[in-house]
């Protein structure tokens, strides 16, 4: 059933001339700079933003075990940590969004948006935090780690079923979309 989820996500034709469209410009205003081969990961030899994902997901995932520990300051910093780096991941996932293919997209698009979801719900954990309110930030972390959820396996579809990002650096320029 989750399978058949995802592979519904390649079949969202509406997506198209936006992400067309933000695909364009990103690449007029990534190819040929430096910053482009920072952000896209030439420097290692594949993609950066997988690895920078790690730390919010880690930090996320983390928030819900030291709430359950009691842990509150813990909980509330490893929110900031989460939704410190989030811009990062964001970044250099749209420098490799510049990339795809249209299926390939349409399914970013939806990691995109579940994530920015992910990141509204901490931010407002950490806000409800910050001002005492520990049970609604839990239940706004809580809420945060679902959409990480459903935007990892989004990732991962887009990844492994679909094959974003893999050989980017064995093809030569010609050979991207």
């Amino acid at each position: 059933m989750l399978d058949r989820l995802l592979r519904s996500s390649e079949s969202v034709p509406g997506l198209d001339r936006a992400t067309e469209t933000l695909a364009r410009r990103l690449r007029r205003a990534l190819d040929g700079r430096r910053i482009d081969a920072l952000l896209r990961g030439s420097w290692i030899g594949h993609p950066v933003h997988p690895l920078v994902v790690t730390v919010p997901i880690g930090a996320w995932s983390c928030v819900t075990l030291f709430d359950v520990l009691g842990d509150r300051e813990a909980a509330r910093r490893l929110v900031a940590v989460g939704a410190t780096v989030t811009p990062v991941a964001i970044v250099t996932g749209l420098a490799e969004f510049s990339r795809l293919d249209r299926t390939q997209r349409r399914v970013a698009a939806l990691h995109l948006a579940t994530n920015a979801v992910a990141q509204t719900c901490y931010v407002t954990s950490h806000r409800n935090r910050a001002r005492g309110a520990h049970a609604a930030g839990v239940t706004w972390a809580l809420l945060g780690l679902t959409a990480v959820a459903a935007g990892g396996a989004l990732g991962g579809h887009l990844s492994y079923a679909l094959g974003a990002g893999v050989y980017e650096w064995q093809r030569g320029p010609r050979d991207r979309p």
